[in-house]
């Protein structure tokens, strides 16, 4: 079960379908669909998510 890497939320079946992916670092790291949202200009950016 995929755990978002930045609030801890848990997905819920299909719920882990809108959540985003990405490699910080040479690590996967998943984002649920709030934490996208709100961050999306900072993940197109390519900022590591310790500068959101």
């Amino acid at each position: 079960m995929p755990t978002c890497d930045f609030c801890g939320r848990h997905a819920d079946g299909a719920d882990a379908l809108a959540w985003t992916t990405s490699v910080e670092r040479g690590r996967q790291q998943r984002y649920c669909d709030t934490c996208s949202r709100e961050h999306l200009r900072a993940i197109e950016g390519k900022l590591d998510s310790e500068w959101w």
